[in-house]
């Protein structure tokens, strides 16, 4: 369990490219056969991703976290991101296409995770936040997301925004979860840009060529700074702070949030003209 303890507004302006990095990205954890998870003090959200291949995955002690098991006090969301696999929550197993999501409730016991085919292994993307209801573990197939057509093709920022884990689809405690994808031709993502005081939110980019990258936005509106984004990497938006990217080529990414409420529309716009 790495730890990462982030930073305020006015520290960043003392910060080179590799500082920046370390408080708001996650690197490194799809790494074929192995578990890794990472705890943030934004909000206390935990990311984390497993890549099962010959061997069976799995999870459920609390001594990371402070309690007995993992999930006495959590909830989760569970996004495969890559070929078909499985997870096994309490017995009950739940078979995971590429894009579908896996719900785990608050007081849910130990769970294991493997692959269909293990040289096309399953690539497992978790979310998991402090939760203070229970609410039963389910699986949202990707045919269940409700998707959202957003941009406009002028603007070079057209997208389909796929909601999974939300009080419109499947409900949780307080975690939010989803996924989008530009459109053919479409490079920007969360145009226009926004802050939304009351949550946090991490981004997951990924399905992207080894040669591409993703310029990932953050910092506040007139005080900016970029990040430098490959596949498989993970990158941390507290409250405070604006986020938006542009690839150099296709990509996607997953969107998970916590905070005071799951209210998709509390955010406060930024036009672009006010971005420095």
């Amino acid at each position: 369990m790495l730890q990462k303890y982030g930073a305020g507004p006015d520290q960043i302006d003392g910060m080179n490219t590799d500082r920046l990095r370390e408080a708001f990205m996650v690197e490194g954890m799809f790494t074929p056969g192995r578990i890794g998870f990472a705890y943030t003090h934004f909000d206390r959200m935990i990311v984390g991703g497993a890549v099962p291949t010959d061997s069976v995955l799995g999870f459920g002690d609390g001594a990371d976290v402070g309690t007995e098991t993992f999930f006495e006090a959590r909830e989760m969301g569970v996004a495969n991101l890559g070929g078909a696999g499985w997870i096994e929550v309490d017995g009950a197993r739940y078979a995971l296409a590429n894009r579908d999501v896996l719900y785990i409730g608050r007081g849910s016991g130990a769970v294991t995770m493997g692959s269909d085919d293990p040289a096309a292994p399953a690539w497992f993307y978790m979310n998991s936040v402090p939760a203070g209801a229970d609410i039963p573990t389910r699986l949202i197939p990707r045919a269940e997301a409700k998707v959202l057509e957003m941009g406009a093709a002028e603007k070079s920022n057209m997208r389909s925004l796929a909601m999974y884990i939300h009080p419109e689809v499947a409900p949780s405690c307080l975690l939010l979860m989803g996924i989008t994808d530009p459109a053919r031709g479409s490079i920007w993502n969360t145009m226009p840009p926004h802050l939304h005081e009351r949550r946090m939110e991490a981004y997951c980019y990924f399905q992207m060529a080894p040669e591409d990258r993703v310029m990932h936005f953050m910092g506040r509106p007139d005080n900016t700074r970029h990040l430098v984004v490959q596949s498989g990497d993970i990158v941390m938006s507290p409250a405070w702070s604006i986020h938006m990217g542009a690839g150099t080529g296709p990509y996607g990414f997953v969107w998970g949030m916590t905070g005071e409420n799951q209210a998709y529309t509390d955010v406060d716009p930024v036009q672009i003209s006010e971005l420095r």
